[in-house]
């Protein structure tokens, strides 16, 4: 069984910085990690690979200095990695992330399972699975919060709904995103990370592709951000003093310039 975690990099905080031009997070020299939503989907493929064997490949598209991120996986047992980087792939928005996600399956190769997080801390818009699954052209199952049994090339799963679960069953090959519920993500242990020290990261550019240049980064993406801002909320507070009578008397004065203000 082959499985494919893909896995994206994140920055660690919360202070992140746009590029003017692009509206698009500048990864470079901040700290970055995990995509937590995606430790789940890698713990995932580590039990099911423990329980009945399977080569599990991590893929990425993100800058060069993602191979760490995905050292960090192969330290948690993950067999195999591969990054996409290229100028050509940034500021990609969901669309064009999961067809440069596509071209990367197309060279690991023939697969039974791609597994991904529920969605991207720093994006949240939970798109990439379902949308990597359309171009793909396979099944899929979002929210699945357990697997309950793989067996005679059919996956039997638990999935989490607003109003409870699910029980859904999709033939492989297939793709699952995962919430948090599925499982609690293991620690790399000390041999882990020597091995992942070691390891080659497969690194894959466009021109390593036949990719349709328009269908990628800034240029492949139908959805660009024309503008940020921080919110800002204005807070008048006001104490007041004096005796029982007074404070009754000036509490309905404000609340009912309020309610004036208002239209009430």
């Amino acid at each position: 069984m082959k499985i494919i975690v893909c896995i994206k990099q994140v920055p660690g905080t919360n202070e992140v910085k746009l590029d003017p031009a692009t509206n698009t997070i500048i990864r470079d020299n901040i700290a970055s990690i995990i995509n937590p939503f995606d430790t789940y989907a890698i713990e995932e493929a580590v039990r099911i690979k423990e329980k009945m064997g399977a080569e599990i490949y991590g893929l990425s598209m993100g800058i060069p200095s993602s191979q760490e991120m995905l050292r960090e996986a192969i330290s948690l047992k993950v067999d195999k990695a591969m990054l996409l980087t290229d100028r050509k792939f940034a500021g990609a928005d969901t669309l064009a992330t999961s067809y440069a996600l596509s071209l990367g399956i197309q060279k690991i190769g023939d697969y039974d399972l791609i597994i991904c997080g529920k969605q991207a801390i720093d994006g949240d818009t939970a798109q990439v699975g379902p949308s990597l699954a359309k171009t793909l052209g396979i099944a899929y199952i979002t929210d699945v919060s357990k697997i309950i049994e793989i067996k005679d090339n059919i996956m039997h799963c638990l999935k989490i709904t607003d109003d409870g679960y699910e029980e859904l069953k999709v033939k492989l090959p297939a793709l699952i995103s995962v919430v948090k519920e599925i499982n609690m993500p293991r620690l790399p242990s000390i041999k882990g990370m020597k091995h992942a020290r070691q390891a080659k990261i497969e690194i894959v550019t466009f021109a390593d592709t036949d990719a349709n240049e328009n269908k990628l980064g800034l240029k492949g993406s139908p959805t660009k951000v024309r503008k940020t801002f921080v919110p800002t909320h204005e807070i008048n507070s006001e104490i007041i003093e004096g005796t029982t009578e007074e404070k009754v008397n000036r509490l309905a004065e404000v609340l009912n310039s309020k309610a004036i203000r208002k239209g009430m």
